[in-house]
């Protein structure tokens, strides 16, 4: 069945129907901030199916591309994904976009997920509209969200200036996950909503290889701490984190991962459905974890299939599926 034997990817971008002309556009956007893509990129249900099939994926928990659309986009982004989820039920579950720059918006979107798109998780980005997830008009969001023991997906902003002629996907999309994660870290997110479970995209980004020194000096006096936290507070919430493997299964990123978090906190991502990843190099990440040093073989089969756990309705639909199948 492919190299992943049947996992689970629970970072899976999608996109609604476009024309050729709309491609292009975003096609010339891309390489006037240094994407240098060599074509137009486009995503279908049945090529994202064909590479699934490919790799071994058995699901993948789809989210909308994180350029904060604004908001009747955004609905009708989650609308299509929730359309893809009836379409392919044993194939895809969602993650759907929550408009984080609008708490009343987020909510009224949170509310309307019962009714019509039901999701199995929420998609954040970083940073909308300059709003940042640590922002304390959010705080009603968060507490729902808490209510509901939801699954959060915190994914960086990508609307990011190219510094130094370099594309903004290389490395500023790691720097700007740690820089949104401290801030929650320093608000008591973390500790405030114990009922939730916050995924990291890409690993948590450069966060892993941070940790040290947050826990080594992040409670010095000359850090800003409104709650006093203690260097093992920071220790401990930072913990409670899980983080993806998109893009990010070398050991070079695992060694640092697992001085963070625990073993049992990975989660298999592949980053499918956007121009910065293919087929090669999602197949690359495979087989770098499989071959990981720092992962014992059972480890990463383990974090392959750790998403039907997180996501359980996703779970139920799979096998369904595989059932009615059989």
């Amino acid at each position: 069945m492919g190299m992943a034997n049947g996992w689970a990817d629970i970072h899976a971008h999608f996109s609604p129907p476009t024309t050729a002309g709309a491609r292009e556009t975003q096609w010339r956007g891309l390489r006037d901030v240094c994407f240098l893509a060599p074509e137009p990129y486009h995503w279908t249900p049945e090529a994202a199916l064909a590479v699934m099939d490919r790799l071994g994926i058995a699901t993948q928990m789809l989210s909308p591309v994180p350029l904060a659309p604004a908001l009747p986009e955004l609905r009708a982004w989650n609308d299509y994904g929730a359309q893809l989820v009836a379409d392919h039920p044993g194939r895809f579950g969602l993650l759907a976009g929550l408009p984080t720059d609008d708490p009343e918006a987020a909510l009224s979107e949170i509310e309307r997920g019962d009714a019509e798109t039901h999701p199995d998780g929420y998609l954040l980005t970083t940073r909308r509209s300059g709003v940042a997830l640590g922002d304390p008009r959010l705080v009603p969001v968060w507490e729902e969200l808490d209510r509901r023991e939801a699954v959060l997906f915190i994914h960086p902003s990508t609307d990011i200036a190219p510094p130094l002629r370099q594309p903004a996907a290389l490395v500023e999309v790691a720097l700007e996950t740690t820089r949104a994660v401290v801030d929650l870290l320093y608000t008591g997110f973390f500790r405030r909503y114990p009922r939730l479970t916050v995924v990291l995209a890409h690993c948590g980004g450069s966060l892993p290889a941070l940790s040290g020194r947050l826990g080594l000096l992040g409670a010095e006096p000359w850090v800003p701490n409104p709650l006093g936290l203690t260097a093992e507070d920071i220790r401990t919430d930072l913990a409670r984190l899980y983080l993806d493997t998109a893009a990010t299964g070398t050991d070079a990123n695992l060694a640092a991962a697992v001085t963070m978090v625990a073993r049992d906190h990975f989660v298999y991502g592949a980053d499918a459905g956007v121009p910065c990843s293919n087929e090669r190099s999602m197949g690359a990440n495979i087989q770098a974890l499989r071959s990981s040093g720092v992962l014992t073989p059972e480890e990463v089969d383990k974090l392959g299939r750790r998403a039907f756990g997180l996501f359980p309705a996703a779970a139920r639909r799979h096998r369904d599926a595989v059932t009615a199948e059989a």
